[in-house]
């Protein structure tokens, strides 16, 4: 019997609000309900895939660490190529960087020279969309390897924060908003 996908509501109602993580004030949304639940977690995974078709999308970019599970699950579903950005320091080989500002200072990603080609169309996956200051770094990462980002997925969106206004010219995709 095949099961009913969840809707973006049954997902939202699965992610835990941690009030006070990792410090006071900072409300943390926990989205391991949603990957220990496989109806759940395959049901975002096909929301997020679902305007590409297999062969449409060349590489699936993930940004370090959580939006790692969603884009190599997105990347075996589009059957296209995984590409981690990931914190300086932590790409074993020659790599282009893009400096981000942070609520308290700055932070730099990277990705190998050699992760995308000139052309190549990108799907980027992250689980959660704040200011937009890491979604938006990333993007710059893409285009200077010469991809062409079709469109920018998130888990969650936190609209309070306008992190949309940083990514300004990307279609973008939230499957739960607050």
């Amino acid at each position: 019997m095949t099961q009913k996908p969840p809707t973006p509501t049954e997902i939202s109602q699965a992610i835990r609000n941690i009030p006070d993580f990792p410090k006071p004030g900072i409300q943390f949304k926990d989205i391991t309900p949603v990957l220990a639940d496989a109806r759940l977690f395959s049901g975002s995974i096909d929301l997020l895939t679902e305007r590409f078709k297999p062969g449409e999308v060349d590489a699936v970019v993930g940004i370090d660490a959580r939006g790692f599970i969603f884009a190599a699950a997105a990347a075996m579903k589009l059957r296209a190529g995984f590409v981690p950005v990931r914190k300086k320091g932590k790409l074993p080989y020659q790599t282009h960087e893009q400096d981000y500002a942070l609520e308290y200072g700055n932070a730099t990603i990277a990705i190998h020279v050699d992760a995308i080609k000139p052309g190549e169309r990108v799907l980027l996956v992250d689980d959660l969309l704040a200011t937009g200051g890491t979604a938006a770094a990333a993007a710059a990462l893409v285009k200077r390897l010469g991809g062409q980002i079709l469109e920018i997925g998130f888990l969650i969106e936190l609209q309070f924060l306008n992190g949309r206004d940083r990514l300004k010219g990307y279609p973008i995709r939230s499957l739960v908003t607050y």
